[in-house]
């Protein structure tokens, strides 16, 4: 059986009276791509953010590389990283500097030789030496990308990792990200509105709403148990609360 890389069980976030995440559970294994979908406030960022330690559970347990993310999450920051266009990095340091801090964060041998790498993987070099608050939205996204990839994360959470990039460039993204996961054997776990991209990327789509998993398979099960043509359609049947069942019950 393969590696269970993320486990989560019954894990929970309030706020006040708002709960957020109302007692998921999920396990993924090495090597996978899945996805966590829903709408606004389903409970997708709240989650990634627990998965990385920046919130603490109300209730629940975080396995990541068998330890517990409670108390001994310092073993598993440095084999996992976090992208998204959403989070910004200083923006009077240059990229190659912000690029440097986390570089030293993550004690990265060879940062130098790394970063170049990454430069020219992810068609940054242009701009590696201008500031980053003086990047267009698409060129943060690229940064931000190449800051996740630093240290070759085993595990990998994306939130929106292509949002305002360019059809062209998008495609590029999705591709090199396949070929990260097959090099690597990475697990990675990714937050999307683009129903494509995650038909492209993704073997398993876990549906959120209002804080719980409310289905569960690929792309093509789920298809195929709702009668639907794409993945969005799915997503709104789900979203809207379509009142007819799926023709099989979730995986």
């Amino acid at each position: 059986m393969a590696e269970i890389v993320l486990s989560v069980s019954r894990l929970t976030k309030k706020f006040g009276d708002i709960v957020a995440v109302d007692g998921i559970d999920f396990d993924l294994p090495r090597g996978v791509t899945a996805a966590l979908l829903g709408g606004n406030g389903a409970g997708k960022t709240t989650t990634l953010s627990m998965l990385l330690g920046l919130l603490l559970p109300s209730d629940g347990a975080i396995t990541i590389f068998g330890e517990n993310m409670l108390t001994h999450r310092h073993r598993v920051l440095p084999r996992l990283n976090f992208s998204s266009p959403y989070v910004d990095l200083p923006h009077r340091l240059t990229v190659r500097q912000n690029l440097s801090v986390y570089g030293r964060l993550y004690r990265i041998p060879g940062l130098r030789e790394r970063i170049a790498t990454l430069a020219s993987d992810l068609q940054i070099g242009d701009f590696l030496d201008r500031p980053f608050g003086k990047l267009s939205a698409g060129q943060k996204t690229r940064v931000a990308l190449a800051k996740a990839l630093l240290n070759e994360p085993e595990l990998l959470l994306l939130d929106e990792p292509t949002a305002s990039l360019d059809p062209d460039t998008g495609d590029w993204v999705r591709s090199y990200l396949e070929t990260y996961r097959a090099r690597t054997d990475a697990t990675i776990l990714l937050a999307s509105h683009n129903m494509s991209e995650v038909e492209r990327l993704c073997a398993d789509v876990m549906m959120m709403k209002k804080g719980r998993i409310v289905d569960r398979g690929s792309p093509t099960a789920l298809i195929a148990r709702y009668g639907r043509a794409t993945l969005e359609q799915v997503f709104l049947d789900i979203a809207r609360g379509a009142d007819f069942a799926p023709r099989e019950a979730a995986q």
